[in-house]
């Protein structure tokens, strides 16, 4: 290919996955507001504005790398697999979704859908997500900085909510 491919390609899934984060959000707010109703409460809240910070800079990164450039279409399918990961999980999760840690007293631990097989299921399909989508586009180097970004942030709430979980 000489110069510059269609950016349709790009636009489209980069639009998908904008428009998908965006429409999560307020289903994440009105969940953890009841959740929060209810009796539930936030813990360690100070790493969710670096979480916010590490998705906003990818997805920008992404807008601004990868309009033109070819789609891979093996990391596409790994990424539509990931896609069917994220919406069982959800849906296994309902109204206890959201994108805080919240901790509800009394209440079990989901055990079924994709919690049957993994205790986190939705940070693999982050951590999925934040490393093929660069990739559809052959951005290795962007997906191996944010990789490498997530992994700390995932790391700062994986061991706090560890140690919610376990008081």
């Amino acid at each position: 290919m000489f110069g510059p491919g269609p950016l349709w390609p790009a636009i489209a899934i980069l639009g998908f996955i904008t428009l998908q984060r965006a429409s999560e959000l307020p289903v994440a707010r009105a969940n953890t507001k009841r959740l929060i109703e209810r009796g539930a409460h936030e813990v360690a809240p100070g790493h969710y504005p670096l979480i916010v910070a590490v998705h906003a800079l990818w997805l920008a990164a992404l807008w601004l790398q990868a309009p033109g450039r070819p789609v891979h279409l093996s990391f596409l399918v790994l990424f539509v697999l990931l896609e069917g990961l994220r919406i069982w999980t959800l849906r296994t999760l309902g109204a206890r979704w959201t994108t805080r840690i919240i901790v509800m007293p009394g209440e079990k631990l989901v055990a079924r859908g994709p919690y049957r097989f993994v205790n986190h299921p939705n940070y693999l399909v982050v951590i999925g997500e934040i490393a093929v989508v660069p990739l559809i586009f052959g951005l290795g180097l962007t997906s191996l900085i944010f990789t490498i970004l997530n992994a700390i942030v995932l790391t700062i709430r994986i061991r706090a909510e560890g140690r919610a979980l376990r008081s």
